[in-house]
């Protein structure tokens, strides 16, 4: 069977790739090969499996996006805009790329509804907002965004709406009541909305994968605006001090990308699937000072050179890591690959690339538009 994946000579798309020929599956690529994720004069990746065969196009045009899905069973869509803060001062161009584009992709992918066996979309935990709390009186949560008069007191950890006391996270299950708070955000939401709703009309069995914090090898390294990791290995390989807003204790869930990929193929080969939202994390916290420790040491810079801005980007949330018993349920999928390995792999391929330091100029965009405080 032939699948087609959208952004596919990206990050998370060329590990799909990867592991789907491994399987025997054949695939095609549709990627515009957007500069700011593979550079200026971009071209075919070298990573990119030669058996993969690349169309150059856009997911918003329509001809472009019929070529591409021409003799596939399977339909993977990755291809996106990526860039919570970016999102917040872009908005007609990643509503046009995110939205738009996965109407176009439906809509062509409708037009073959009889030859689809599966559709999955890549969707994203910035779609909870903030995580899910406890508070050892008052009991859970969900709560809204922080104040700016709380951060503005460097108060920065969610405290019970109730009795004012500090909260404990808890992990977040899909159930979760989702508040969105970036562009970005909002655009993942409707194409989880948009595949599973149209999925459901036509009777092409989808998907909606909700990824975590992806790091690992391939990922963007000039593109300031996403993957932490990549952030601070390539300040740190530019000889630059990684900056850490608030006070680098709020944690995420890093999953790295070889399991975001094996969790795709489960996905599409389980009947069970069809018409769920899943999780894909770890279901463990780290916290970014964590992260950013781990590659300094892996790195073998130090990590005092790290700049704790005490300052806060608009839409920034305190915690957030997934609750994964349902994709255990449903998949018989756990993450297999440990943190420490994963900053290892991630490190090592950091040392064999250039990469260009753009974090300067994206913190004072975000600066520009009043975005940091």
């Amino acid at each position: 069977m032939k699948v087609l994946i959208t952004g596919g000579a990206g990050f998370i798309g060329s590990h799909l790739a990867d592991l789907l020929i491994e399987k025997g599956y054949q695939v095609r690529a549709l990627d515009n090969l957007d500069p700011q994720v593979h550079g200026c004069n971009a071209r075919r990746p070298d990573y990119l499996a030669p058996e993969v065969e690349l169309i150059e196009g856009d997911v918003r045009t329509h001809s472009d996006v019929r070529k591409a899905l021409d003799g596939c069973g399977m339909l993977v869509h990755f291809a996106a805009a990526v860039g919570v803060g970016q999102s917040m001062y872009r908005m007609e161009h990643y509503t046009s790329v995110n939205s738009l584009g996965a109407a176009v992709v439906l809509e062509e992918a409708v037009r073959r509804q009889s030859s689809l066996s599966k559709m999955l979309v890549a969707s994203s935990m910035s779609i909870y907002g903030e995580g899910l709390y406890k508070c050892p009186d008052c009991g859970s949560f969900a709560p809204q965004l922080r104040s700016s008069e709380q951060l503005l007191l460097h108060q920065w950890e969610v405290c019970c709406p109730e009795c004012g006391e500090t909260a404990d996270p808890l992990p977040v299950p899909e159930t979760k009541p989702l508040y969105p708070t970036s562009i970005y955000a909002i655009n993942k939401r409707s194409q989880e909305e948009m595949f599973l709703t149209t999925g459901g009309a036509y009777d092409i069995p989808a998907v909606a994968m909700r990824f975590f914090n992806v790091y690992g090898t391939r990922q963007a390294l000039s593109n300031p605006y996403t993957g932490v990791g990549a952030i601070f290995a390539s300040r740190l390989l530019n000889g630059n001090p990684p900056v850490i807003f608030e006070d680098g204790i709020q944690s995420r869930d890093f999953i790295h990308v070889k399991d975001i990929a094996r969790a795709c193929l489960m996905a599409l080969e389980n009947p069970a699937s069809a018409g769920r939202v899943l999780n894909v994390g770890t279901g463990r916290q780290t916290s970014i000072l964590q992260i950013g420790k781990a590659i300094a040491r892996e790195l073998g810079k130090p990590f005092h050179d790290f700049v704790i801005r005490n300052q806060f980007r608009a839409g920034d949330i305190r915690h957030c890591y997934a609750d994964i018993s349902r994709t255990k349920d449903i998949l018989g999928f756990s993450a297999e690959i440990e943190f420490s390995r994963g900053v290892s792999d991630l490190c090592s391929w950091v040392k064999t690339c250039t990469s260009s330091d753009l974090v300067d100029s994206a913190t004072e965009e975000l600066e520009k538009y009043g975005l940091t405080k």
